[in-house]
C-alpha cells in the first residue's frame, strides 16, 4: 500500500468516526410522522411554560442566573443510583412538577416528560416517578427517578441539543425501549438544557 492509499485509509477511518461522533444529532434530521409530530407540538408548548416559570423565578429574585445553572451537585446520602441537589431544586419541585404532569396526562402513550440541565441532570421528575423511596433498590429505580444524572449518551445527547428537536431511541434502565423527542431549554437566551419526552411510538 503506497502512501496516498494510507492517507486516504486513514482520512475515511477519521471521517468514519465523526459520523459516529454525530449519530445522535443525526437524528434529529429524521422526518417526524403521526404521533411524533404530536409530541413535538406538546415538547414545545411544555418548554414555553417551563422556560415562562424558571425566568419568572429569577426575575422574582426567588432565584439567580448563577443558581439555575447551578452544576454543583450535592450527593444525596444513602441514594442508589445516585440522587443529587442543587441550589434550586426545591422551588423547581414546587413550581415545574404541575406543568410537567400537566403534559404527562395529555396521552398515555408518553412514559415521562421532564426538564432537564445540559448535563443531564434531572432535578423535579413527574409525580408518579417522585414516590418515597424504600428499602427495595427496583422499586426505587422505577419509582423514584428524580434528581438523579441521566448522563448516558442519549440523555447528554438530549440536554446538549441545541437544534429544534432531536428524536431518539432511548433504552431505559428499567427495561423499557422508548421513543425520546427533545427540545432545547433557554433562559434568558442562555442554553440550559432540554425538556425531554419520552413515549411508545
Amino acid at each position: 500500500m503506497n502512501a496516498a492509499m494510507i492517507s486516504n485509509v486513514r482520512r475515511l477511518s477519521f471521517l468514519f468516526l465523526l459520523l459516529l461522533l454525530w449519530v445522535p444529532s443525526l437524528q434529529a434530521q429524521e422526518p417526524l410522522t403521526g404521533f411524533d409530530l404530536q409530541v413535538r407540538t406538546l415538547a414545545e408548548n411544555c418548554r414555553a411554560e417551563v422556560q415562562n416559570e424558571m425566568e419568572k423565578l429569577i426575575s422574582s429574585g426567588r432565584l439567580s442566573m448563577a443558581q439555575i445553572f447551578d452544576t454543583f451537585y450535592i450527593p444525596i446520602p444513602n441514594t442508589n443510583p445516585q440522587k443529587f441537589k442543587t441550589a434550586y431544586d426545591r422551588l423547581t419541585d414546587e413550581v415545574l412538577r404541575i406543568i410537567l404532569d400537566k403534559y404527562l396526562e395529555k396521552d398515555k402513550r408518553m412514559l415521562f416528560v421532564v426538564a432537564v440541565d445540559r448535563n443531564g441532570y434531572l432535578p423535579t421528575h413527574n409525580t408518579r416517578y417522585s414516590r418515597p423511596l424504600t428499602d427495595d433498590q427496583d422499586f426505587n429505580t422505577k419509582n423514584n427517578r428524580t434528581k438523579r444524572l441521566f448522563n448516558d449518551r442519549t440523555g447528554l445527547a438530549a440536554a446538549r441539543n441545541k437544534k429544534p428537536y432531536l428524536l431518539q431511541k432511548y433504552s431505559r434502565d428499567t427495561g423499557e425501549q422508548l421513543a425520546d423527542l427533545s427540545v432545547p431549554i433557554s433562559i434568558q437566551d442562555k442554553h440550559w438544557g432540554a425538556l425531554r419526552i419520552g413515549y411508545k411510538r
